[in-house]
């Protein structure tokens, strides 16, 4: 009878042990089930919005989706130029200038030449440099860091200053500087030929009929692919292009300068020009990680001479920045690629070149260019935006006389 009691409590022992594991598991099963849901509720407002429609969903999918190098993140191309004085580039360029000029502290050349490796292999064909960034060390940073990628990848440079003991010293778009300076930066490119040549600014003490003739003979000499123009007047463009058809215009292009829709956009329209915005984040600004506490006091940068990127102007503008953020919210992106996003579908020829020393911020830029806002959205966002003061001007009174010419 002890016996018959004793197997029948093991197989009752037993039995509660199965039952308690067995509820363990379900607890933390149940737990662990919990805990991605919650952690997905609260990281991720998207879900919040899933009644919204699938294409919110489809967004933030496409906002997070790992890279992997045998897919790359950016593989839409766009057109500037038409005819034969066309180049297909990414949808998205890389502005090298950052990388050791005029951004403040910046990783060392080895990190930098890593960075813009990662780009390449992240499906970005279009690189901007120019004589003047150093002077002269970011054209060789360049040159450097795309050596292994000859012949795949497209690279703009610059002409048009002068130099003295190694600092800009004035404008100088005279024929034998262009000629001079197009030879000095294929070798420190190392390249055969300059992809895109552009003017830096408008000199004027020469005709730009002179300098787009000029450029015109480095074309036929095979020295140099295309010819552009950096922040000129609707007039200049015209008269360059009646000499040597442009392919794209440079020029500052974001939501807090919207100058180009004036005159420049309509002129590179009605002649088939391509427009590259620069700055198209706002040196940064409309990121949002820059506020009246930031300091751009390393001696190299130079947004510490800029109006608007005072203590008290940076302070009023975020509230333009949170337009943005309270737009991004219920889309799965951050302001920085609506900035980004809100350029690409303005024309399908533009093709804006933010620049970074980060591979989180490369590959977060890449990604606007899964997100196609459309006209609801649009009028949503520029209604809001217009409602905003923004404060500073873009340049000083000395560099905003240098531009529109």
């Amino acid at each position: 009878m002890v016996a018959t009691q004793y197997v029948s409590g093991t197989a009752n022992s037993q039995d509660m042990n199965n039952e308690t594991k067995a509820n363990e598991m379900s607890r933390s099963s149940f737990l662990k089930t919990a805990a991605v849901v919650s952690a997905t509720f609260f990281m991720s407002p998207v879900l919040n919005k899933v009644m919204a429609g699938q294409k919110v969903l489809d967004r933030q999918t496409a906002s997070s989706r790992p890279n992997s190098s045998n897919q790359p993140i950016l593989t839409k191309r766009r057109i500037l130029g038409s005819g034969k004085n066309s180049m297909e580039v990414s949808a998205l360029g890389l502005g090298m200038m950052g990388m050791n000029y005029h951004r403040g502290p910046h990783p060392d050349r080895k990190a930098m030449i890593k960075l813009t490796h990662e780009a390449v292999e992240r499906g970005i064909t279009f690189f901007d440099t120019a004589e003047t960034y150093g002077p002269f060390t970011n054209e060789i940073l360049t040159g450097e860091a795309l050596a292994p990628f000859k012949n795949e990848v497209i690279i703009s440079t610059k002409f048009g200053m002068n130099y003295e003991g190694g600092v800009a010293n004035g404008l100088n778009s005279r024929p034998e500087r262009i000629r001079q300076v197009a030879e000095e930066s294929l070798r420190r490119l190392k390249i055969d030929v300059i992809d895109l040549f552009y003017q830096h600014r408008f000199d004027p003490q020469v005709p730009i009929e002179d300098v787009a003739g000029t450029v015109k003979d480095l074309i036929q000499q095979g020295k140099v692919r295309h010819f552009g123009l950096c922040e000129v007047s609707a007039e200049t463009i015209r008269r360059a292009h009646a000499v040597q058809p442009i392919t794209a215009i440079q020029s500052e292009y974001h939501l807090m300068w919207r100058e180009p829709e004036k005159d420049i956009l309509p002129v590179c329209e009605e002649l088939g020009i391509g427009f590259v915005p620069y700055s198209p984040v706002n040196r940064g600004f409309l990121g949002g990680n820059l506020n009246e506490w930031t300091r751009f006091d390393s001696g190299n940068d130079n947004r510490s001479a800029l109006p608007r990127f005072t203590p008290e102007a940076m302070r009023a503008n975020l509230a333009f920045v949170e337009v943005l953020n309270q737009f991004g919210r219920t889309r799965g992106m951050t302001s920085a690629q609506i900035a980004l996003a809100w350029l690409l579908v303005q024309k399908p020829w533009i093709v804006p070149i933010p620049g970074t020393t980060k591979l989180s911020h490369l590959e977060e830029n890449l990604r606007s260019g899964d997100f196609e806002l459309i006209p609801d959205e649009l009028r949503e966002l520029n209604l809001e935006l217009s409602k905003m003061e923004i404060v500073g001007d873009r340049y000083p009174r000395e560099e905003q006389e240098k531009v529109g010419h």
